[in-house]
């Protein structure tokens, strides 16, 4: 099968890999597009190596059409289309996924806002409601509030009744308040902390999602309310905090969780998908969750949708069409 490959000076091309056969509890799936990460990114540049037994191939979340069924597979069939979170394997012809990480694709959705969905949204459900347990009424911060995560987070605290405060670069402020923000701040034009503390009455933020990390750090913790929680998806920022003080840990009974989803168990997963797909799915179907696609390019042109992802152009997705 055709598969887009990382080549050993890290650059990526089209070319030959063994087509997968899926084992008893797998579906072989005919890709019809995967959308981009930044852990594909950070994979092809040798920093997030896939977990043991996955594809080598980059692709996290695809949506596509049964080709083929393991023997003890039961709740699907050929011809089925699909959308789901793999471990890897996204940008190919053919991938495999567990039936149990499949899901059926809303009559109203293609293939493109199916593959947008299950990552991000699954990653800030983790998030907002394994980790953060935000409930109605409650105050949650999101960092990079205008990318796929932030997004899928904006949506999913709205539809739970919490107040959602993001930062973003400015021309992306339209698309998160459109989405259910409340409030949008221009972290390149304003301190987050004095803009949330003004916004909050100086009373903080029940919860924040971030993903910066270290430049951030300080200023989450003052950010938060008593019993607050910060949720570390990632570090873009740096990972590494000098001079910090401690002490608003302990005194205001902080939790600080990181969160990581490729890396967890199978079941641990099929949890996530089922409790998921209980609280989403009927809201894609009637449209109060939507995918949110920025930019769709031909697999072929991989490298520029990844150039277009690294220089932070995108608001929601990016997707690759697969042939």
């Amino acid at each position: 099968m055709k598969a887009i490959l990382v080549k050993p000076d890290k650059s990526l091309t089209l070319g030959e890999f063994e087509k997968p056969v899926p084992t008893s509890k797998q579906l072989l799936v005919r890709v019809k597009t995967a959308a981009l990460n930044r852990a594909d990114l950070m994979q092809r540049d040798g920093k997030y190596p896939p977990p043991p037994g996955a594809s080598p191939i980059l692709g996290l979340e695809i949506a596509g059409v049964i080709e083929e069924i393991g023997n003890e597979v039961t709740k699907w069939q050929r011809g089925s289309k699909i959308f789901g979170l793999v471990p890897g394997g996204g940008y190919a012809e053919y991938a495999v996924i567990n039936e149990a990480m499949a899901l059926p694709i809303p009559h109203n959705l293609n293939f493109i806002e199916a593959s947008a969905i299950p990552e991000v949204f699954l990653t800030a459900y983790q998030a907002i409601v394994y980790y953060g347990k935000i409930e109605s009424g409650e105050t949650l911060l999101i960092h990079a509030g205008g990318s796929g995560v932030g997004t899928a987070a904006i949506q999913l605290a709205r539809e739970i009744g919490a107040r959602i405060i993001i930062t973003a670069s400015l021309e992306k402020h339209k698309a998160c308040l459109l989405l259910g923000a409340g409030n949008a701040i221009d972290y390149r034009a304003n301190d987050f902390q004095n803009e949330v503390m003004a916004i909050t009455n100086n009373k903080g933020v029940d919860v924040i999602i971030d993903f910066i990390g270290a430049p951030y750090l300080q200023k989450n913790i003052d950010c938060l309310k008593v019993d607050g929680k910060l949720i570390m998806l990632s570090s873009l920022g740096g990972s590494l905090v000098e001079n910090f003080d401690m002490r608003k840990i302990v005194g205001k009974r902080l939790s600080i969780i990181g969160s990581a989803l490729r890396s967890r168990s199978l079941d641990y997963q099929i949890k996530l998908v089922k409790e998921f797909s209980g609280f989403a799915l009927d809201k894609f179907s009637s449209g109060k969750l939507k995918p949110v696609v920025d930019k769709v390019f031909d697999w072929k042109e991989a490298v520029t949708a990844h150039q277009y992802m690294a220089e932070n152009k995108n608001t929601g997705k990016i997707v690759l069409k697969i042939e």
